[in-house]
């Protein structure tokens, strides 16, 4: 059964999630603060739900949502209002969201989606190519003797391309791909993804993703 953790700024909110969420099958959680998801020692949730019930704790919920894929490595869903389409920051923040009122079904459904694309990507030996080494089994990437930090969609984005060795991806392709068909969201997030992803691995002295102009992406093998 999957485990969900659910953090909310609004308890009426949260409880009609987990029933929709129970009622299918899930285990869920609630946390009140941060320091609740995934402390050390305990075992990690399969996803983090965030639900969010205003613009007031927008930015904090970004701040999380990119705290939570960088230093925990978990994929993070958001539930918010309609007006939060354009205000939160969805293509950068987080890999799924549902607007209230959510239909359980959809909510359930997006969960595993999200939950089980990470265990597709997460699964297999280790990617290695000159000094890059990419360990599913440990959702690490390394360079050398460094380890490059990366959020769950950069990592998922670095792995796909790096089974490709030389293949050219489209933006709309990597979209469907990484992102899933369902994805809100134009193709720009994916120039930001890699962008931030080359960054993350210069400064590691690497250079592995090429861009083929006017087509889209491919990793260029050692």
């Amino acid at each position: 059964m999957f485990r969900i953790i659910i953090l909310s700024d609004e308890k009426q909110a949260t409880t009609e999630i987990e029933k929709a969420l129970a009622g299918r099958g899930f285990i869920c959680l609630t946390a009140t603060n941060e320091s609740q998801i995934a402390p050390p020692g305990s075992r990690p949730p399969d996803l983090v739900l965030l639900n969010t019930n205003g613009p007031t704790s927008y930015a904090r919920f970004r701040e999380l949502s990119a705290a939570i894929k960088r230093e925990k490595k978990l994929p993070v869903m958001v539930a918010l209002g309609k007006e939060g389409l354009e205000s939160f920051g969805l293509e950068h923040a987080v890999d799924d969201f549902v607007t209230r009122p959510f239909d359980p079904a959809e909510l359930a459904l997006r969960a595993s989606r999200l939950i089980r694309q990470r265990e597709t990507h997460d699964g297999g030996r280790p990617i290695t190519s000159g000094e890059l080494v990419i360990d599913p089994s440990r959702c690490e990437v390394r360079l050398g003797a460094d380890r490059v930090t990366l959020t769950f969609k950069e990592y998922q984005l670095l792995k796909f391309l790096a089974t490709h060795p030389g293949r050219v991806f489209g933006r709309e392709a990597l979209l469907d791909r990484v992102w899933g068909s369902d994805y809100y969201g134009g193709d720009r997030t994916v120039d930001v993804h890699v962008r931030r992803l080359r960054l993350k691995l210069e400064e590691k002295g690497g250079q592995f993703i090429e861009t083929v102009r006017n087509i889209g992406y491919r990793f260029r093998d050692r």
